[in-house]
């Protein structure tokens, strides 16, 4: 397990910053946008993206710290 979660925890860090480094470069999704509708700008999409690496390094730190349980 705690080789899973270091590859989670690295693939997680890559797709925080791959997509942090493309939101730059997009234009900001317009005030007011309901949720339903985000994923329809790109920035948007990678928004989610930034949060999906978030919570893949987060789990990852967790099956490296706490391999086989408690």
């Amino acid at each position: 397990m705690r080789t899973l979660g270091a590859l989670l925890l690295l693939v997680g860090i890559v797709a925080f910053f791959y997509c942090s480094t493309h939101l730059s470069g997009l234009e900001s999704i317009p005030e007011g946008t309901s949720l339903s509708n985000y994923l329809e700008y790109d920035a948007g999409k990678f928004e989610l993206g930034r949060y999906v690496g978030l919570v893949a390094a987060f789990i990852g730190v967790l099956l490296s710290l706490f391999p086989k349980g408690r």
